[in-house]
């Protein structure tokens, strides 16, 4: 459960598979750093997340006396379940370290933080979530953060455009 810094940003580590990254997470907020999660799921939830059926678009992470919860986050129904299905919207508790939900907790508690799940992947069979300390952006942070992205990308079109000659 180590800490990483949000430059990093879609690396992940060898061995691990990607399910879902909220992308809605960086648009609307600052990520400041991020940290791992375990989470704790019932048969048919790990058998849909391996099948990719989880959104986490809508979904935050709440600190509720000393725990961690995933709050909206949507697992679809598994398809080959029959009565033992499981609530698609359930909150689902997040496993950390309690110096870790503490650290997290005070920085809830500053001033426009909020805690966002990031992204969800498989590590060594087990499903993982990356939850990240985050500061609100205004419009013109966001308007700033796209014209950015679209200048990195115009001058990685001009040096393609520019190798083929």
């Amino acid at each position: 459960m180590a800490k990483k810094s949000a430059q990093a940003g879609n690396a992940t580590p060898p061995g691990d598979r990607v399910i879902t990254q909220n992308r809605r997470a960086f648009h609307d907020y600052f990520i400041d750093e991020t940290i791992e999660a375990g989470l704790v799921l019932t048969g048919s939830e790990i058998k849909s997340i391996r099948d990719g059926k989880i959104t986490i678009g809508e979904a935050y992470v709440r600190v509720d006396n000393g725990e961690l919860w995933l709050i909206g986050a949507n697992i679809t129904p598994y398809s080959h379940g029959a009565y033992a299905n499981h609530d698609p919207a359930r909150p689902r508790k997040l496993l950390v370290h309690k110096k870790q939900v503490e650290n997290l907790r005070e920085a809830t508690e500053k001033k426009g933080m909020t805690l966002v799940p990031v992204r969800v992947r498989i590590r060594n069979g087990r499903a993982k979530i990356d939850v990240g300390t985050a500061r609100g952006k205004n419009l013109y942070d966001k308007r700033q953060t796209m014209a950015e992205r679209d200048a990195k990308r115009s001058m990685q079109i001009a040096v393609k455009e520019r190798s083929q000659w």
